[in-house]
């Protein structure tokens, strides 16, 4: 009988995501479940099965929407990439249901989908981390700035939650030249167009999100993407670099001790995966995420399927037997096309220029 998983909040990497499960080292069978919040996702036409989750609910109607999927569908394996702060306080639930959630405990969850908390746990266990602050008005960020600009030139602010790629941006005061426009277009605010933005969410309805203000580090960044047994105990880890289009398969051991000791001073389970960048020379965390990273496909260059290893650790606590990893290549990302039936054309399209 085929081991029926689900992949929540289906993403971009879906199709290759898919492939590692399906072309798994076992030759076990498996039917993929997907689901997302567009019902045109591109990512739905690649699973067995796919269906359409509700859009900005809460933690509590997202957790009852899940366990009722899990029970319709019989789901063996739940691999959540969102949403893990609604699911992971109902592991039990979930397994009266008779399916394994893919999550760390929650409270662990908890910890790191939030920045500031991140940092002041990793500092304290050891783990070194950047000088940050954690700003909500307009003083606030006036005065991080100050004190950041202490110790780095450029400094940078994003949402201090779990996702904050799409709010990241480097604070620059000076005046936009020719030469800016002529070149590729940078994430660039002002301090007081932060702060102003601030304080009218202020006026308006009292309420600002956390942000972290830091040190804009050094690249490139470094992704590395964990598989530990519960309770923080590493099965692997592998280590890839970001240079444009390219990335580079690490062999160095240094980077990834970094990730063994956040992992297992965290005692995370299963998929993870830890962020680092470089700050006066050493590497720092940047961030530390308890799911897999969207990237994490790329590992499949190595040799070692670490999706399908999470999957037979969490239905029968072995990973199996795991080659060693092929270290120092490089993968090219590149784009495909896929149509997408029936057509239909986004409202305001032919507004588009």
């Amino acid at each position: 009988m085929a081991i029926r998983i689900w992949l929540s909040s289906a993403g971009v990497a879906t199709t290759q995501v898919i492939r590692m499960l399906r072309d798994n080292p076992d030759g076990t069978p498996v039917r993929v479940y997907g689901t997302n919040v567009d019902p045109d996702a591109p990512a739905l036409t690649a699973f067995d099965v796919s269906a359409t989750e509700p859009r900005l609910v809460s933690n509590e109607a997202y957790a009852e929407f899940a366990l009722d999927f899990c029970r319709r569908h019989a789901i063996d394996v739940l691999i959540p990439p969102r949403r893990l702060d609604a699911l992971a306080p109902h592991t039990d639930a979930f397994a009266e249901a008779g399916t394994k959630l893919m999550s760390s405990p929650a409270p662990v969850v908890s910890v790191l989908t939030s920045k500031g908390r991140t940092y002041e746990a990793a500092r304290a266990a050891g783990i070194p981390v950047p000088d940050w602050r954690i700003v909500s008005d307009a003083d606030g960020l006036r005065s991080a700035v100050k004190e950041i600009s202490q110790v780095s030139e450029t400094v940078c602010i994003k949402p201090a939650g779990e996702f904050s790629a799409f709010g990241f941006r480097i604070l620059d005061d000076r005046p936009l030249r020719v030469k800016d426009l002529l070149a590729a277009p940078r994430p660039v605010a002002t301090v007081d167009a932060v702060a102003n933005a601030m304080q009218h969410a202020i006026d308006e309805d009292g309420t600002v999100p956390e942000f972290i203000v830091m040190p804009y580090l050094d690249g490139p960044e470094i992704s590395i993407d964990c598989l530990s047994a519960p309770g923080g105990a590493m099965v692997a880890s592998i280590a890839r670099s970001k240079h444009g289009r390219y990335r580079f398969l690490l062999d160095d051991p240094a980077l990834t001790a970094i990730a063994h000791r956040l992992v297992s001073h965290f005692e995370l389970a299963y998929l993870s995966n830890v962020q680092l960048r470089h700050w006066h020379g050493r590497p720092v965390l940047l961030e530390a995420n308890p799911r897999p990273s969207a990237g994490l496909f790329q590992t499949a260059f190595t040799g070692v399927n670490l999706y399908w290893a999470a999957v037979r650790l969490i239905l029968h606590g072995d990973p199996g037997p795991l080659v060693v990893p092929r270290l120092g290549g490089r993968v090219a990302i590149t784009e495909t096309a896929t149509e997408i039936e029936p057509a239909r054309m986004p409202a305001g399209a032919h507004l588009v220029q």
